[in-house]
């Protein structure tokens, strides 16, 4: 960030990376420009107006503005946008995909959370080279992976739970049983699975809380999500664990189609035979008109999950 930046508030204030980078803005000496409430044409139009040089967005928001048809985007002129910054929720790849085509090589994710801070960023010139992934740890952050299993450090490309030290680690307020909980050896968790590859690049796969232990394997709900967003009919996705009594739980998709798709459940689980290995199919998929999210655009899948869990004596 600096001086000169121009800053897009797009998201809800009480957001911590919206405040974040919206405060460093200032910090820095830059302008913040804030929308009361997002967009996407007007996000286009706040950008041409103040020449607006950085903003974050939640993927979700991000989705709106490349959704827009190519007259209402082309109408708006969005060369000054140096860094747009992605974080608070998986980006499927597609999206970064028309990002890059609308705004060019100006992509930043990042991963981490309020208890953490940044932990993972991923330059602009790895978007695409590095699909899935959230990226390397930046100076000062330390992660390990821990093995579920084993408890030792995961190998590369096997997936672990995410354990973070650097100068900014907090405390849960008043709880310190659920601080203690969080931590390892200094190293604070809030229950993310990942794995990194040979080049020190971090893929997240799911929350602990969000896995499906089906027949006792593991499932990334992450992995199915980011395959049915590549479906040219889907416009958002939820991928949850329902009971089974042979399983445990079964894999389904909760799937809202773009205006005017014509796809069938059959149509969208046959697209996932073949791109993901079987045992990770979705075995139905319930077409919605929508998915519920907060206003940071953030998946509300304990929302999703309730009505198929009801009755059955247990919760996950």
């Amino acid at each position: 960030l600096r001086d000169t930046d121009v800053h897009l508030m797009a998201g809800p204030g009480y957001h911590s990376a919206v405040s974040y980078f919206a405060a460093l803005t200032i910090v820095c000496g830059g302008t913040v420009v804030i929308m009361p409430r997002f967009d996407a044409e007007e996000a286009l139009r706040l950008v041409e107006r103040h020449r607006v040089t950085t903003t974050f967005m939640a993927p979700t928001l991000l989705q709106r503005i490349v959704d827009l048809p190519d007259a209402v985007r082309a109408r708006h002129q969005v060369a000054s946008m140096r860094a747009l910054i992605l974080g608070a929720a998986p980006c499927p790849q597609i999206l970064k995909e028309r990002a890059v085509a609308q705004f060019g090589e100006a992509l930043w994710e990042f991963y981490g959370s309020t208890e953490t801070g940044i932990n993972l960023v991923l330059q602009p010139e790895d978007q695409l080279r590095k699909p899935g992934s959230a990226g390397r740890p930046p100076e000062g952050h330390e992660i390990v992976l821990i093995d579920e299993a084993g408890g030792i450090e995961a190998a590369v490309g096997q997936p672990g739970v995410l354990h973070v030290r650097n100068d900014s680690l907090a405390e849960y307020y008043r709880k310190p049983q659920a601080t203690e909980s969080s931590m390892r050896d200094g190293y604070f968790s809030v229950g993310d699975i990942a794995y990194r590859d040979s080049e020190g690049y971090y893929y997240i796969c799911d929350r602990q809380i969000d896995m499906i232990i089906s027949g006792g394997v593991n499932i990334y709900p992450a992995e199915v999500e980011a395959v049915l967003h590549g479906h040219p009919g889907v416009l958002d996705v939820a991928v949850i664990g329902v009971p089974d009594d042979h399983w445990g739980e079964r894999v389904k998709a909760v799937v809202a189609l773009r205006p005017g798709a014509s796809v069938t459940a059959e149509a969208l689980v046959e697209w996932c035979r073949g791109r993901v290995a079987d045992y990770k199919c979705p075995r139905s998929v319930d077409l919605v008109a929508d998915l519920p999210r907060d206003p940071a655009g953030k998946l509300l899948k304990r929302q999703i999950r309730e009505p198929y869990w009801e009755g059955s004596g247990r919760r996950i």
